[in-house]
């Protein structure tokens, strides 16, 4: 709770992946990859409720056995095509048709799972003092847009009209992307349809691109777990 006001993180958690068979479930550090946005979650002071939006059976009770709620997603709202803001929309309308309605969201999605307390703590405190209407966390983009091509048949140009890929990286324009961290909106004020969890006056709260991974297939898994290992490796010395 912030300032009197509640709050409640919602962990998109479907059973289908196609990348990964039962991603969710995919241990990453020995442990569920669900159970790291949970634990978090429930690590963050101002998070009052923790809510898995699943489809799956087994998904639920690995949920319930780490400390969330479960709300069962539709099979609709489920499949490969399926938009995780649409589930969230589910959530929020669910809530407050039982007189639960939802003050502050945040969106948690268990393939970011490096993400802290910490993080987590800012992007609410930023977003109710700085009278914001959403936030999410961002990073310098991995690659700068100044420096990507498109083709035209077989012929490379600059993506951005009159951008010059060969700059020096000190004189490129500053970029940033995206990291699927945490996201945090008032929820009585996200739009009634549209993708995007940033909305009205936003802000954007920056961490290293270190600090943050996005798993999206096998290979991803390795690296968080080779992430993982170095930095048990270096805390035991």
């Amino acid at each position: 709770m912030i300032d009197g006001i509640e709050v409640v993180a919602c962990v998109p958690a479907r059973g289908g992946s196609k990348s990964i068979p039962r991603k969710n479930l995919h241990p990453l550090g020995g442990r569920p990859l669900l159970a790291w946005p949970i634990e978090t979650a429930l690590a963050t002071p101002e998070i009052d409720r923790v809510i898995v939006s699943t489809d799956d059976a087994e998904i639920a009770d690995v949920g319930r056995s780490l400390g969330a709620e479960i709300h069962q997603r539709p099979a609709e709202l489920a499949g490969d095509t399926a938009l995780v803001i649409d589930a969230v929309r589910h959530l929020l309308a669910t809530l407050k048709s039982v007189g639960r309605p939802v003050r502050i969201g945040l969106l948690l999605e268990a393939t970011s799972p490096f993400r802290t307390p910490q993080m987590v703590s800012r992007c609410i405190r930023r977003l109710v003092e700085e009278g914001l209407d959403s936030i999410a966390t961002f990073s310098r983009a991995s690659i700068n847009p100044e420096r990507t091509w498109r083709l035209e048949g077989k012929t490379p140009r600059p993506f951005i009209d009159g951008a010059v890929p060969w700059k020096p990286r000190q004189q490129l324009t500053p970029a940033y992307q995206l990291n699927g961290a945490v996201y945090a909106f008032w929820a009585d004020r996200l739009p009634a349809d549209g993708p995007s969890f940033l909305f009205g006056r936003m802000g954007a709260e920056i961490v290293p691109a270190e600090d943050v991974i996005d798993i999206d297939d096998a290979k991803d898994f390795v690296i968080a777990n080779a992430i993982l290992g170095s930095s048990q490796s270096t805390d035991a010395r």
